[in-house]
């Protein structure tokens, strides 16, 4: 639990510890420290830079006191892949002397920045549990060291142990370790380690220690009004507050709550996910238990293929000798390898195991603490964190990834003109290893996904092919959406604002090899297209990048975009920016086999509204329903908004909408399309937001 209570800029138990933004803590000290202040800003404070940076108020542009950030591909689960943001419009560096700038905070461990004012460190939230769990632990562990005693002294009682060599589990006073145990020779490599903490010890996981700590504390006051103490707890601000700042409006249409409730929630969900990652901790001590069987499994059986193979090799003619040493070495690497691969299971194993049994202890004893508001503070980060320890012991991480088997075997009957070339047979064909995920290459664009992969280095297993699987976007069931030998896959067509979930494996003659990690992609929220030119008429005729489209004929000719919706919320663009002798333009939405030689809606596979210089109508199978007065001309916009949650379409023209929603209960795949003579022009606009406000439409003539 140790190395939950260190700070991470000083690296020693946390002092006057607050709670950043991001939900990490650091100490008060250290957070003065790691303030940056920009130049004009120093200039400010007249040289109190200290003073100032213990101003801090947090604020940022999407109000999470993180600042500009942008997500890393990478996660603590693993990988996590998501679409490149722009930087929005003005957000490069203010040139010299445009002004102070003001100071900001980085987060050591996650590197969030948080921007600061004139409010100071008082703008964070002590974390008063993790405080009382430090001074507990610190007085436990106090106590155990002078409960320790040096097992090597011959005075009577034995001097207290100072240290513990953790590879000779031996305690030893500073006098004994000086004699018995020093720092050279093979001794050197040796880790000393502090006494560990004895387990009647206080503040060593008792009971008591945490019963007796909480009961005697004073309950936490408002920050803002001293003499209230915390009775709600706001769900939106994540914080706990009293009645007075209820009554001064400060969480006004906040979703706030009993904090007793929140509490008692709380504290469930969080012993639910140590139910899981205990589970997990007990099966990690068994697979380390069966590693180290493993260990000396694989000892035995190399000295055995050893001895047969000496055996052999000399019941042979003398032509024998130098080949035998040739083997050999085949044999010892072969063993030194699959030790390596255990050893680094081992150590890697080891240190999840201790990461998770710190996070567990530390966790137990946030849950005895009696002070709910304090709880509350940490409760969500914690959660989250025990959660992502649970989700680190995926499938096939408590298996071998080697067997204690050596595939080697030696054919000794070959006639001694053959004896020059004896070598092993063959290793025995395996299932291949896991693939790598090349995360640098992983990218999404629009709702394309493209996942790129290797093999691990020294592997000696041959790859016929690999199948990639993506789930719905909806955390539904994985399907094979790729069978070959390429490394690199591109899938279309998939939801827009959806979160898919993939995977990678290999097979080869003997099997199919187990599954990469989980990658986690993100598709765009808006859709990006154009006019699609393959599968337009031959008579439509597009330019500007394909966003612009006309018509040589005097018959109207459909065309379509070249994005496919089935889910979501989707508004697009259309300026009329020609518009001769009033014809009926047709916009809407087609199936991909729409007829291209006829007005859009007039068959089965569209949804339109067509519209002159005075009204408009809407039209699906040659049925025209709902005349609408209001007609477009050069430099009108019309705008499409489909709705796929609601299952609607509805128009626009210049920004009213144009009678009621078109069409209702439409379901499928839908592409935008269009339907235009040589008497109109029209240019796309696309990757628009959805319009929140609406005015009121124009009422249909029937």
């Amino acid at each position: 639990m140790e190395e939950e209570l260190k700070c991470p800029v000083c690296g020693s138990l946390f002092r006057e510890p607050i709670i950043l933004p991001c939900s990490h803590n650091v100490c008060l000290p250290c957070a003065r420290t790691i303030a940056v202040q920009t130049p004009e800003s120093e200039h400010a404070a007249g040289g109190g830079g200290g003073d100032h940076a213990d101003k801090l108020s947090l604020h940022s542009e999407t109000d999470s006191g993180y600042g500009s950030y942008t997500p890393s591909l990478k996660s603590p689960n693993g990988v996590r892949v998501l679409p490149l943001v722009p930087a929005p419009p003005g957000a490069a560096a203010a040139p010299r002397g445009a002004g102070p700038a003001s100071s900001s905070l980085t987060c050591p461990q996650c590197h969030r920045s948080a921007s600061l004012d004139q409010r100071g460190l008082r703008g964070f939230q002590r974390n008063r549990l993790l405080e009382a769990i430090v001074q507990r632990y610190q007085q436990g562990r106090a106590a155990a060291a002078a409960a320790a005693k040096c097992q090597l002294c011959d005075r009577s009682p034995p001097e207290p142990a100072a240290v513990l060599c953790e590879q000779c589990e031996v305690l030893y006073c500073a006098a004994c370790q000086l004699r018995c145990h020093p720092a050279r020779g093979p001794f050197a490599k040796h880790r000393l380690a502090p006494p560990p903490a004895q387990p009647g010890a206080p503040g060593g996981g008792g009971d008591g220690a945490g019963k007796g700590a909480g009961g005697g504390r004073k309950l936490p006051t408002c920050a803002e009004h001293d003499l209230e103490n915390y009775s709600m707890y706001c769900v939106s601000c994540r914080s706990p507050v009293c009645y007075q700042c209820l009554e001064e409006g400060r969480h006004n249409k906040h979703d706030v709550k009993a904090l007793g409730a929140m509490w008692k929630q709380h504290k469930a969900q969080l012993s639910q996910a140590l139910n899981g990652v205990s589970d997990k901790a007990k099966e990690a001590k068994e697979f380390l238990v069966q590693l180290k069987n493993l260990l000396q499994q694989i000892q035995e059986n190399g000295l055995d293929y050893e001895a047969c193979l000496v055996a052999q090799c000399d019941a042979l003619v003398d032509a024998l000798t130098r080949q035998k040493a040739k083997l050999l070495t085949k044999v010892t690497k072969e063993r030194e390898h699959k030790l390596k691969v255990v050893w680094d299971q081992i150590n890697h194993c080891t240190l999840k195991l201790r990461q998770s049994t710190g996070l567990m202890e530390y966790c137990l004893e946030v849950i005895k603490e009696n002070d709910p508001s304090g709880f509350l503070q940490i409760s969500d980060a914690l959660i989250k964190r025990v959660q992502v320890s649970q989700e680190q012991w995926v499938k096939g991480a408590l298996e071998p990834k080697v067997s204690a088997e050596f595939d080697l075997t030696l054919d000794s009957e070959p006639l001694l003109q053959s004896i020059h070339q004896l070598d092993f047979i063959q290793m025995k064909c395996r299932v291949p290893p896991v693939p790598l995920l090349q995360l640098e290459k992983c990218c999404t664009r629009n709702n394309s996904v493209t996942l790129a992969w290797r093999m691990p280095p020294l592997s000696h297993n041959p790859v016929e092919g690999y199948i990639l699987e993506l789930d719905d976007g909806d955390g539904g069931q994985f399907r094979e959406v790729y069978v070959g030998k390429e490394t690199l896959c591109t899938i279309d067509g998939l939801h827009f604002n959806s979160t898919y979930n993939a995977r990678v494996k290999a097979f080869n003659s003997s099997g199919v090899g187990p599954y990469s990690k989980t990658v986690i992609l993100q598709t765009s929220d808006v859709a990006w297209f154009t006019f699609d030119p393959s599968s337009a008429h031959r008579d439509i005729v597009l330019s500007n990048d394909n966003q612009t489209a006309t018509c040589n004929s005097y018959d109207d000719r459909v065309v379509l975009g070249t994005a496919a919706f089935s889910k979501g919320v989707h508004y697009w663009e259309l300026h009329v920016d020609r518009y001769d002798n009033h014809p009926d333009p047709a916009f809407g939405i087609a199936r991909i086999n729409v007829v291209k030689d006829m007005m859009l809606g007039k068959d089965d596979k569209a949804w339109a509204m067509y519209v002159d210089n005075n009204r408009s109508w809407f039209m699906h199978c040659n049925s025209h329903t709902n005349r609408t007065e209001g007609g477009v001309s050069k430099g009108a916009t019309v705008g499409v908004l489909l709705d796929l949650n609601k299952h609607n379409l509805t128009f626009y023209i210049n920004g009213q909408q144009q009678g009621p929603p078109a069409f209702e209960n439409i379901e499928g795949v839908f592409m935008p399309a269009l339907s235009l003579n040589r008497n109109v022009q029209v240019t796309l606009h696309t990757g628009l937001e959805v319009p929140q406000s609406v005015k009121q439409p124009k009422l249909p003539n029937n």
